[in-house]
């Protein structure tokens, strides 16, 4: 099937490398690459969305929306090539799947909360119970999905054992959080399994572009939500802020200290959400979130806001 003229290279409108400019591809340096450096390539062998380097698979995931597919088998392919190479690159493009798959979702802009699930020791879950790991998954997200909607926030992306969600008050988003750890608990699941979820909140001001939300708020909440263990909900020190005097009756905060997460700038203190029907014995945050191997708290306060 021939490709319509929109489906051509398209010239960037504005600088997508976070440093402000994109190194220019010319045209001796892009016949060079392999196939491979692109994310798609036609019937006719046109090879389009270069993701040789952090620069150009930004300006993919820019560009994504506005390339014209040959087909859906196509589109899928090169999403799932240009998602391969940002995560290779450790970038974080939220909500992209998403926006790709439901175009019409109108997700919040200006100052949002994060909630970001995943569950604890997946791997060996997926050892234990081989082709029944889909279908438990799968109930899994029916219960996330509508932990989500009943509070009113809306699902972002959901990718392996990740579910991000988006609300636009923080007092929602630990209401979905809340009922997220209830119905887990509550569930009977197959093969004697004890599934748990680990949760991490936060609230900040992320970009919301044509790919979804990017910014420091996307990597933070997925930092928190590291540093949390299976059946703990964890929030940042922001998100407490917002919530402000909307706690729940029977919910109160314990303070699990200021900690430097890994690949942040800044120290932040983490809070554990406690109810008398949730897990609330704990270790300290995972070390795997933390930027220093060993890192101890830099704040002594461990009292609860019950």
């Amino acid at each position: 099937m021939p490709m319509s003229a929109s489906a051509q290279p398209l010239a960037p409108a504005q600088p997508t490398h976070h440093d402000g400019q994109m190194p220019p591809l010319g045209a001796k340096e892009r016949a060079g690459l392999p196939n491979s450096s692109f994310a798609y390539i036609d019937s006719q062998g046109r090879r389009m969305l270069p993701i040789h380097d952090e620069a150009h698979v930004r300006n993919a995931l820019a560009r994504f929306s506005r390339v014209s597919f040959e087909d859906e088998a196509g589109r899928d392919r090169a999403r799932m090539r240009l998602l391969k190479a940002a995560r290779k690159l450790g970038i974080m493009p939220l909500g992209f799947v998403g926006v790709q798959l439901r175009p019409e979702q109108k997700l919040p802009r200006g100052t949002v909360t994060f909630a970001l699930t995943d569950i604890e020791a997946s791997t060996e879950l997926l050892h234990r119970l081989g082709d029944g790991y889909g279908p438990m998954l799968n109930q899994l997200r029916r219960l996330l999905r509508t932990a989500v909607q009943r509070a009113g926030g809306r699902e972002v992306d959901a990718r392996g054992d990740e579910l991000s969600a988006v609300f636009e008050r923080a007092p929602s988003a630990l209401d979905a959080a809340i009922a997220v750890q209830r119905a887990v608990g509550g569930h009977a699941w197959t093969d004697g399994v004890e599934l748990r979820v680990r949760i991490g909140i936060h609230t900040g001001r992320p970009t919301l572009a044509e790919t979804g939300y990017i910014g420091l708020a996307v990597h933070t909440v997925a930092r928190v939500c590291a540093s949390a263990h299976g059946g703990q909900i964890v929030i940042s020190s922001a998100a407490r802020d917002a919530l402000g005097n909307s706690m729940p009756q029977g919910v109160g905060l314990k303070s699990l200290g200021t900690w430097r997460l890994n690949g942040l700038r800044e120290s932040m203190e983490l809070l554990q959400v406690r109810a008398a029907d949730l897990l609330d014995d704990f270790p300290p945050p995972r070390p795997v979130a933390l930027a220093v191997s060993g890192q101890r708290p830099s704040s002594s306060s461990a009292g609860s806001s019950d």
